[in-house]
């Protein structure tokens, strides 16, 4: 019997196994994703670019009052919003899942509202429409407590909705053992429920701490002192001064020194609940 005839041998494969297709793709992605960074580095002008945003005299004029002013602003700006946010978030939260209607509506109509709006209307409205409908009426801290509204109102409406979901995510059976052993609905509330739902919803907290952290930009449309000023609006002014742009990539680079490690956090926090899930 020839060898064509042999029925015991089995005839090869032709083509490629699904794993070497796999490798034989993401290899493709690389070579496509380096071929396009050595192309934007050989078709950049890196003389003019560093003319204008790397000059190292002007980053250098920028210290430490980048640091100790701008930086500094725009953390307290943040963290404030951030107070003023999370304690109207719970308070809307709540009345989001009362069981008095009226409550429920008004709770919607503002997360509708204040979730819809861009971030830079709610700030002319606190620094125009506010002083006109009420004269001679201050806002308490000036422009701190401006910005500390302003930003508050609106986390506050992302805010509400992740402290809800954080609440629905606790199980029923703790609010009924809570009740069964005495508690009322409030103190079940403060004591059982909100505390194993502000753990669920740490993480997503922090993210907004990032989006605040950005949205402090928008100080400038308040009217800001030079004392006053944060990141973005010191970077623009010395750009202005200065024509060149290194002040901005500096204001840029100092966001980054926040955001990466808060943003790494959040991260972190995220991997540590789904542990804690599994």
């Amino acid at each position: 019997m020839t060898a064509g005839t042999d029925t015991g041998l089995q005839p090869r494969r032709k083509g490629l196994s699904r794993r070497q297709k796999r490798r034989l793709s993401r290899g493709a992605q690389y070579v496509v994703f380096v071929a396009a960074v050595v192309a934007f580095a050989a078709g950049a002008d890196w003389g003019r670019l560093q003319n204008q945003f790397a000059q190292w005299d002007i980053a250098r004029q920028m210290f430490p009052d980048v640091i100790t002013l701008a930086l500094k602003n725009t953390v307290l700006y943040t963290l404030s919003g951030f107070v003023v946010g999370l304690a109207l978030g719970m308070v809307i939260a709540l009345m989001r899942l009362s069981s008095v209607g009226p409550y429920r509506w008004l709770a919607g109509i503002y997360i509708e509202i204040f979730r819809g709006l861009p971030a830079l209307l709610i700030f002319i409205f606190i620094g125009v429409a506010v002083p006109l409908a009420f004269p001679g009426t201050e806002i308490v801290g000036g422009t701190y407590g401006k910005v500390a509204l302003a930003l508050g109102l609106v986390a506050a409406a992302y805010m509400a909705e992740t402290i809800r979901a954080g609440i629905q995510a606790v199980p029923k059976g703790q609010l009924e053992a809570a009740r069964s052993l005495g508690f009322s609905p409030a103190r079940a509330m403060v004591s059982i429920i909100l505390p194993q739902a502000f753990r669920i919803i740490l993480p997503p907290l922090t993210n907004e701490l990032v989006l605040l952290f950005k949205d402090s930009s928008l100080v400038l449309f308040l009217g800001v002192t030079l004392e006053e000023r944060e990141l973005s609006k010191y970077g623009r002014d010395l750009a202005s001064t200065t024509a060149n742009s290194t002040p901005i990539l500096v204001a840029g680079l100092c966001y980054l020194l926040v955001t990466i490690p808060l943003g790494f956090l959040v991260r972190r926090m995220e991997a540590k609940a789904r542990k804690a899930v599994k």
